[in-house]
């Protein structure tokens, strides 16, 4: 992760924040602000919390992490509570992910 400064400790805590709010809320209903807040979350750990040494990284294991999570919530879909924390985990990754792929490909425009 990126250096230890404020941007860091917000990427940090909000990595840990929205996997915890994942879990959790996979055995709890909850309304649509969940979806929203991880969304959030998501947005701000692709924005300051990956390096541009993390970023080849980040990607292959977002993505692997975002197809097993969707494959996995398929998969198990009759176990309400493990496809509720897959889909919760996805809707954290997937912002995430993705800002962090347009922050690599914005970087190797630039280059």
């Amino acid at each position: 992760m990126a250096k230890s400064n404020g941007k860091a400790m917000l990427g940090r805590w909000a990595f840990l924040i929205g996997v915890v709010l994942a879990v959790i809320f996979g055995f709890f209903s909850a309304g649509t602000w969940l979806a929203w807040l991880l969304v959030v979350l998501g947005l701000v750990v692709g924005l300051v919390n990956i390096s541009d040494k993390e970023v080849g990284a980040f990607l292959t294991a977002g993505t692997v992490l975002v197809l097993m999570g969707y494959f996995g919530g398929q998969t198990l879909s009759s176990v309400m509570y493990l496809s509720n924390i897959f889909t919760n985990i996805l809707t954290l990754f997937v912002p995430a992910t993705i800002v962090v792929a347009v922050k690599s490909v914005l970087a190797l425009a630039r280059d």
